[in-house]
């Protein structure tokens, strides 16, 4: 079986399954500012449907593992967002068109600060620390949306350089 290639994060490639921000790249040349320095606010850099009037928090700690996927998940009622911050990630996509067992995965490369809406229904499941650190990922999802809209499934393919 072929392994899956990494590929850069662009909004071109990445945009059916979301989208993101670099917020080490958020400036007012590009995006709505209001104030000026010392203080600047940047509203709505992504909007993410939650589903719930209630945001949960989390935090993901990924460690150095072998990339291989064994799992995928995704959720029918709220997207996800993920914010890697002290290191790159890798992270493993899928169409929510299609059921896991049939399912083309891509993997992109996902820059530490760079903020990740997953839309409804897009498979995923933990990123992967790139190099030999942990990661911290901040997690934004509606309120126990990995008890009650997660359906996680096996899938076994291994991400490639």
């Amino acid at each position: 079986m072929d392994s899956i290639q990494i590929k850069p994060l662009t909004q071109e490639n990445f945009q059916k399954y979301g989208d993101f921000v670099r917020l080490d790249q958020v400036n007012p040349e590009k995006y709505q500012r209001i104030g000026q320095p010392p203080t600047e606010f940047y509203p709505d850099l992504i909007l993410q449907n939650l589903g719930s009037p209630i945001l949960g928090v989390s935090l993901c700690r990924v460690f150095p593992r072998e990339l291989k996927i064994d799992l995928t998940e995704h959720h029918n009622y709220t997207e996800e967002g993920n914010l890697p911050l002290d290191g790159d990630v890798y992270l493993h996509v899928g169409p929510a068109s299609q059921e896991a067992e049939e399912m083309q995965v891509e993997v992109f490369e996902v820059p530490k600060l760079t903020f990740v809406r997953l839309k409804i229904g897009v498979w995923h499941h933990a990123v992967y620390a790139k190099g030999n650190k942990p990661v911290n990922v901040l997690i934004l999802l509606a309120e126990r949306t990995y008890h009650n809209d997660c359906e996680v499934k096996p899938y076994n393919r291994t991400i490639g350089g």
